[in-house]
This record gives C-alpha cells, structure tokens and sequence, in this order.
C-alpha cells in the first residue's frame, strides 16, 4: 500500500487541503482506511474497483473519526493522482460513491498538468428558523448586526452545510466558535458543518470558513462539498450571477493555508442543474 499526500484547491502554488490517497485500496479493511485518516489527521480518499459495468471506479472517503459518503477534494485529488500516475483510461470517469454518481473530466492546464473538475447535483436551500439561526449565532460568537441582510440556511448538494452570511473578511476572519458545542448544534439543525462566508470584494468571490460537525479536528482548509453548496445559497440569495462563471471560495486564510475552490454552476435555460467543481492540486 502506497500513500500519496496531495493539497487539493491550492492558490498561486501554495496552501490548499492536505489530503491522503491510495491509488490500489482493493482489499484495504475500514480499520486500514480509518487508521490511513487518523495517521494523517485529514480526510483520505481510497480508489477501488467498481464491481459494477456502470462505473470505472468506486472512491472511499474517511476523516478520522468515521467514513464519509462524499468528499470532494478527495475526489478531485485522487483523479489529479491517477492521471499523472498514467492510471486512468478516459478522459471522461464514472465513479461510484455512498452519495451516488459522480463524474469525472480530467484535462490538462497551460503547463500539461492535469486539470480535474467533478460534478455534484443541483443544490437545494432552505432558511432556518429564528430560533435555529439564533443558536448558530451564539456557538459562532457572532450578533446579528455582523451578518448581512440574509438568512442563515442549510444548503446541500451531497452534505448538508450551515451557510452564515458574515457582513466582511475581517470579522470572519476574527470568529473563535465555541467548538465543544458545535456537534450537539449540527445534530439540532441537521447538519454536517458550519459554513460562514463574506464577500471578498470582487464580483464571484467570497471567503468561508469550515467548522465540521465531527471530523477530529476543528476546521478544514479547503471543502469542496461546502463551497457546491454555498455556490447554490449565494444563487437564491442573488449574490451571483445565473449563468455558468466561476465562482471563487477563499477558504483557510484564517488558519494561515489559504485555498482556492472554483465551482461552475450549470443551467438548462433559468433552472440550475448541477455543477462542476475544481481547483489546482499540487
């Protein structure tokens, strides 16, 4: 067994999210793959054989503390790592998650290293209640003056994520949550993560930071999944333009890692469809 660790959404050469994979996981135990997680300390994507005609791969995802159904910087990672490694077939692959489908096109950039993108579904948003919302506020640290004139929402493409519309950078930059109640939070509001975000100042930019649920350790420094959807929330909330440009999530800046997440969403006429996430991989 070979264990390659790539940064997955890295900017300008640097940061993104460390990420642990292995390439040949057939017949890895989920004491194996767990133990590959909590060595590391990161989320760690496993490539398997599909065992069904309809796909080219079955993916695994674990944090140290359980498996997770979807990741998607392990997806994108492990498809970077299989194409430089000369193990992929098509351009075009079909990969079996706990999530679902999932779909991956793998390029190649101005300097011929590959260039991954995956799909995820259309999102959906939903606004939590007043008393919800109020408890979202309190475990962050954070008034409701230092929130834009938007709601605070669980939006979802594979994991639920709380997206909290923070007014600016700095005072996103400046939350200290109260860590030792966010699982009890997540679990009330029937999410996996808080996911607050700010305008970055250009149009389709935006910072954010990811306070999970439970993933033995208190913040990540790129997530893929959350940025999908958030892309979809800044959709309802008007924040983005409704067409295919992309948009652009800052995230790790606060922990001194800072990361880059595109994310392109898709639309038949008005309605989105689906999207299309990427970044560089280093």
């Amino acid at each position: 067994m070979t264990v390659d660790l790539v940064h997955v959404f890295a900017h300008q050469g640097n940061g993104g999210n460390p990420c642990p994979i292995v390439c040949d996981a057939d017949g890895m135990s989920d004491a194996d793959m767990q133990a590959v997680a909590r060595d590391a300390g990161h989320e760690s994507g496993f490539v398997l054989p599909a065992g069904n005609p309809d796909f080219d791969y079955r993916f695994r995802y674990w944090v140290p503390n359980h498996e997770m159904e979807m990741c998607g910087h392990a997806t994108v990672g492990a498809l970077w790592l299989l194409a430089g490694k000369g193990m992929l077939e098509a351009a075009e692959v079909r990969i079996q998650t706990l999530s679902g489908a999932v779909s991956g096109f793998v390029g190649k950039d101005e300097t011929g290293t590959p260039a991954v993108e995956v799909t995820q579904p259309a999102g959906t948003v939903r606004e939590l209640s007043m008393p919800d919302s109020e408890a979202v506020l309190d475990v962050l640290g954070l008034e409701r003056s230092e929130l834009m004139d938007l709601p605070i929402q669980n939006a979802v493409t594979s994991r639920i994520k709380t997206i909290v519309p923070v007014r600016d950078v700095a005072r996103l930059n400046a939350l200290r949550p109260d860590f030792d109640r966010i699982k009890d939070l997540c679990d009330a509001i029937g999410s996996t993560g808080l996911y607050p975000y700010a305008p970055h100042g250009e149009a389709q930019h935006f910072d954010a930071r990811q306070f999970p649920r439970s993933s033995g350790y208190p913040e990540d420094a790129a997530t893929g999944i959350a940025a999908t959807a958030l892309s979809f929330g800044l959709l309802k909330n008007g924040l983005v333009a409704r067409n295919a440009e992309t948009i652009r999530v800052f995230q790790g800046r606060a922990m001194g890692h800072l990361s880059e997440i595109k994310v392109r969403i898709g639309f038949a006429g008005e309605r989105a469809i689906g999207c299309l996430l990427g970044g560089a991989v280093r």
